[in-house]
């Protein structure tokens, strides 16, 4: 009877096991069936910084490993030549600047009643001279002068009314100031001078090198007394943002995934820490699987690349790190075309950083 029960026992036993092993299988089949497993590395942008100028180098401000901010001062060339250049500049939009002012003003009063005097006193000289022609030529005709005195004094007469019609013109232009042309002649004049002069302060801004977005700096290639050039580079630096994995999706799954999917990204150098990450980019294109690429299928199976952003805040993440990515294959795509659960946003330097995820930093 004992042996009996014992019997019973160890087949209740391993029917349990059996159904348990199989409801285990189950699960993990569903399991299996809702989730993607992504393999691939950690990537990020590099920059190489040069500065816009021909100059050498004056001063180097940061060190290999030192982490920088957007907008940070890295390095600075000799600026006095640049900074005589703009003095120059500046002299010349002052000059020309007098010169436009003195032709919208037009003539002073005083040159006006100068040359108004000039006018009368030209009408007295002319009317002294046609009296004068008068008389001699009266003489003439009886006799009492010579003709050659008559010829003169007509001469005379002629010249100053030619010269009262002259001083005459020059008062007209004296009221009527300098032509528009000449005024916009010179306003062009000064633009070109005040166009020259900003070219000379952006050169001058251009000394300075300053950090494009947050960064690491990863090499300082020149060093202070360098000839400096836009060709040459100065630091080697890596964007701490955006960071995502470049992983391959095998075609089959490729209808699984779409942009702005939650992702789930772990790395070996921290094992148990989930980074939180999204979708952002599904290749158009296909490739062959590359050769240090780790997946299930075979190699020469054709696959899609994607990048899946990840949540770096404690800079962990670091370039060519190995990374496991896992996707919940149950989450319902937006009715937005294109919407992606984490919104990039563009950055001054072109690169696309991404915005909060469900309302948090």
């Amino acid at each position: 009877m004992k042996v009996a029960i014992r019997i019973v026992i160890l087949f209740v036993l391993i029917g349990g096991v059996i159904a348990g092993y199989w409801c285990w299988q189950s699960s993990r089949a569903v399991s299996d069936a809702n989730e993607l497993t992504l393999y691939g590395n950690i990537d990020i942008r590099q920059v190489e910084l040069a500065i816009n100028g021909s100059e050498r180098i004056a001063e180097l401000l940061v060190e290999e490993g030192d982490v920088v901010k957007k907008g940070q001062l890295l390095a600075k060339l000799e600026t006095s030549r640049l900074k005589f250049s703009v003095d120059r500049a500046e002299a010349q939009v002052e000059m020309q600047q007098q010169v436009v002012a003195r032709l919208e003003a037009g003539s002073r009063p005083e040159e006006i009643a100068k040359a108004r005097a000039d006018v009368q006193a030209a009408k007295a000289t002319e009317n002294d001279a046609r009296r004068t022609h008068q008389r001699i030529a009266k003489l003439a005709r009886s006799n009492a002068s010579s003709q050659r005195e008559a010829d003169d004094a007509l001469a005379a007469y002629e010249s100053a009314v030619a010269r009262r019609q002259a001083l005459q013109a020059t008062l007209d232009l004296a009221m009527l100031g300098p032509r528009k042309e000449e005024i916009a002649e010179a306003r062009a004049a000064l633009k070109g001078y005040k166009a020259e002069l900003d070219q000379k302060l952006h050169d001058l801004q251009d000394a300075s090198l300053y950090a494009p977005s947050d960064g690491v700096i990863q090499n300082r290639i020149l060093e202070v007394g360098d000839m400096a050039s836009p060709q040459k580079t100065v630091y080697t630096m890596a964007l701490t943002d955006p960071v995502w994995v470049r992983a391959y999706v095998a075609e089959p799954d490729l209808g699984k995934v779409f942009e702005g999917m939650k992702a789930d990204v772990m790395t070996d150098s921290f094992p148990g820490k989930v980074y939180k990450g999204w979708v952002g980019f599904i290749s158009p294109t296909a490739e062959f699987t590359p050769k240090p690429v780790e997946t299930r299928e075979l190699r020469t199976k054709l696959v899609y690349p994607i990048r899946v952003f990840v949540k770096n805040p404690s800079n962990e993440l670091r370039l060519g790190m190995p990374a496991t990515v896992k996707i919940r294959l149950d989450q319902v795509r937006s009715d937005k075309p294109n919407a992606i659960a984490e919104p990039l946003q563009r950055t001054e330097v072109g690169m696309s950083k991404p915005a909060t995820l469900n309302g948090s930093k």
